[in-house]
């Protein structure tokens, strides 16, 4: 696998990916949840998004209303209805707040929608022209698992700052970014059984390929066990690993999140940091909750993962796990669930050459998420 630098990120080049659908990245992604004007609030506060666009009854639309958080190159919306009945109601019915969007920015958004729902993906919104005068955005979308979707986004024709039908918000209220930088990747949680059918989707429908595989033997403990295979696109830019749950002696994160979410769907969302130590201590003053890892795993981590840049103690003082592969290393850290359902949470991941997941802190990782399930009594 031959790797390049391209900006501030470093992509992968995956020869066996198909090109028939290029991605140039994450567009944004969004979150239906039951309070919007809340829950900006609460990722501008704990994890120093900043305003960027609105759209609802002050816009003209009547039945929804959604804010656009960004940082660096992340753009999160949240999006609540103004009444009762209808999709997103139903969504929030069954799942809680969660993501419903995966918006991927493309070149060719018909384009994207007519090599895709030939292969066989499930149309969720036909090619559509929006325009306002800053130019016009192209759209189009497809369902994947669960009620998650794909919206394909072209917007070279747009000089606006979000999109049409979005006027810019302005705040009094900006706390400062914490130093996140763009998504790393996306996780799916699929059910039993499921998993090989969604790596079948992305590879066929989609032209992803395979990167790397975890089975039971790779990601368990004396409790619970998952399998994983993680599917990427040819420039390494989107990544998405997709879990199923696998036979234990008791439930499963997966199977937690499954019983809460009412089906599959987004588990977190891994975005990277240039500086996880700075990004983890403001996040902890901001009041994140980061899950907890005994300090015996800094034993012996280094023998493990070999010499660092960073001093142990400011990563043993944050509970920051470390793994290595052929490439370099990672740091990362797991938030504990953001919502009152056991579902969506965060990573924060830097990536010093490493271009895997942390397979090596997968024992400690799956020991302190048993500690949350059985303080719940769902394990």
């Amino acid at each position: 696998m031959e790797s390049k630098n391209i900006g501030d990120t470093l992509e992968k080049v995956v020869p066996e990916a198909e090109d028939f659908l290029p991605l140039n990245g994450t567009d944004y992604v969004e979150l239906y949840v039951g309070n919007a004007k809340q829950a900006a609030h609460f990722y501008k506060t704990a994890f120093g998004f900043q305003s960027l666009a609105y759209s609802g009854l002050e816009t003209g639309v009547t039945d929804r209303v959604s804010y656009v958080l960004a940082q660096d190159k992340i753009r999160l919306v949240l999006t609540t209805p103004l009444g009762p009945g209808g999709e997103i109601n139903k969504h929030l019915n069954d799942h809680g707040d969660g993501v419903k969007v995966i918006a991927l920015w493309v070149d060719d958004a018909y384009k994207s929608y007519e090599e895709t729902t030939s292969r066989g993906a499930k149309s969720y919104m036909e090619p559509k022209t929006i325009s306002d005068e800053n130019g016009e955005v192209r759209l189009s979308g497809i369902h994947t698992y669960g009620e998650t979707v794909h919206i394909f986004v072209e917007r070279k024709n747009y000089k606006g700052l979000f999109m049409p039908g979005f006027v810019e918000w302005k705040s009094n209220y900006n706390p400062e970014p914490v130093g996140l930088k763009f998504i790393d990747h996306m996780v799916g949680n699929v059910g039993w059984g499921e998993m090989n059918d969604w790596v079948e989707f992305y590879a066929k429908v989609m032209g992803f390929a395979q990167l790397i595989s975890f089975d039971d033997k790779d990601i368990s403990t004396e409790y619970t066990a998952l399998m994983s295979k993680v599917m990427s696109n040819g420039n390494g830019r989107i990544k998405f690993p997709i879990n199923e749950p696998a036979e234990g002696k008791r439930k499963s994160q997966i199977e937690e999140y499954i019983d809460f979410y009412k089906g599959a769907g987004v588990q977190h969302v891994a975005i990277a940091t240039d500086n996880i130590i700075e990004t983890i201590t403001k996040l902890n003053e901001r009041g994140v909750e980061f899950l907890y890892v005994p300090e015996s795993y800094y034993d012996t981590v280094l023998d493990r993962v070999g010499e660092i840049d960073e001093e142990l103690e400011p990563l043993k003082k944050l509970g920051i796990l470390i793994d290595r592969d052929d490439e370099g290393y990672l740091l990362q850290l797991f938030t504990k669930p953001v919502e009152d359902r056991p579902t969506l949470f965060f990573e924060i991941i830097q990536r010093k050459g490493a271009k895997s997941f942390g397979k090596g802190n997968f024992q400690a990782l799956f020991e302190a998420i048993e500690r949350e399930q059985e303080s719940r009594g769902t394990l």
